[in-house]
């Protein structure tokens, strides 16, 4: 979980924010509520690129969890305060790694690597702001979200064995989901770094925008997502779960199941009489 080694880059923390669930907390992580059921998650530790350390570790799975257990969440949007998205996890423990057991640190990465992936879990649509730099874990940390906007001047890079180490948090299975083997293979072996309009050009991220645009574009497609059917929606995220169905047959069966259970809704009733009435559904997730 290697972290970047540039220079931290310069920048202003988004905009305020209700924090939950700690004061304590609410220093590192920043949770806000916006209209419409989205909530906007700020990794808050910028003097130090919003490294993934114990404290924020903390915050973000008590964050998660509250996330998980709010029935009115319609889409999540995760970026980092000042100019970078997350350096990825921190160093300094590494140096003194060697002289602990390998079982204790595995336990160790993987309970750090399930709780930043736990993001996955959540059946609301989530989205990356990656406002600058993603590098190791927190380039796998962007990945595990299901739409990635980035700021064309951002850094994305996967560094691990330039460190000595093996990938981890899930690299070598999220880049070649997002990106596909070839370009995983340049950037887990090589350590290439790429900027956020390199990685839109290879699919990496679904867009790159001017850096101070990366938030409102990203606000843009959670509005966007969050204005259409909320059962509909989060039926079509676990269809799409791990790269979606292994085949043809799979799909037909599960979309026969889950689209007879949207029909019954009455989301359904309103979508269809928002097109005949053109205007705007109203929907309410029932």
């Amino acid at each position: 979980m290697p972290e970047d080694h540039a220079d931290s880059p310069s920048g202003n923390t988004p905009g305020s924010t209700r924090a939950e669930p700690t004061a304590d907390r609410a220093e590192v992580l920043l949770v806000d509520r916006r209209p419409g059921g989205i909530a906007v998650l700020t990794l808050n530790d910028p003097a130090r690129r919003n490294a993934m350390g114990e404290e924020m570790t903390a915050a973000y799975q008590a964050a998660i969890d509250g996330l998980r257990a709010d029935g009115d969440l319609r889409c999540v949007v995760l970026t980092g305060a000042g100019g970078a998205f997350t350096s990825g996890g921190e160093l300094s423990w590494l140096a003194d790694a060697n002289a602990v057991a390998v079982p204790a640190l595995r336990d160790r990465m993987l309970r750090f690597y399930r709780t930043w992936l736990s993001i996955r879990t959540l059946e609301v649509p989530t989205i990356a702001a990656v406002n600058g730099h993603a590098v190791g874990a927190g380039l796998c940390l962007a990945l595990a979200c299901d739409l990635r906007y980035a700021a064309a001047d951002a850094r994305l890079l996967a560094p691990f064995t330039a460190l000595g180490l093996h990938p981890g948090m899930a690299a070598t299975w999220l880049l070649p989901e997002v990106a596909g083997l070839p370009l995983a293979r340049e950037l887990l072996l090589t350590g290439r770094v790429l900027t956020g309009a390199e990685a839109a050009a290879h699919g990496l991220v679904n867009a790159a925008v001017p850096r101070e645009r990366v938030l409102d574009e990203a606000l843009a497609v959670a509005e966007r997502v969050a204005a259409q059917a909320p059962v509909a929606t989060r039926l079509t995220k676990v269809a799409l779960a791990g790269g979606g169905h292994p085949d043809m047959e799979s799909a037909l069966r599960w979309e026969s199941l889950a689209q007879p259970v949207t029909m019954a809704t009455s989301d359904m009733a309103e979508g269809l009489a928002a097109q005949r009435e053109k205007r705007a559904p109203r929907f309410t997730g029932e």
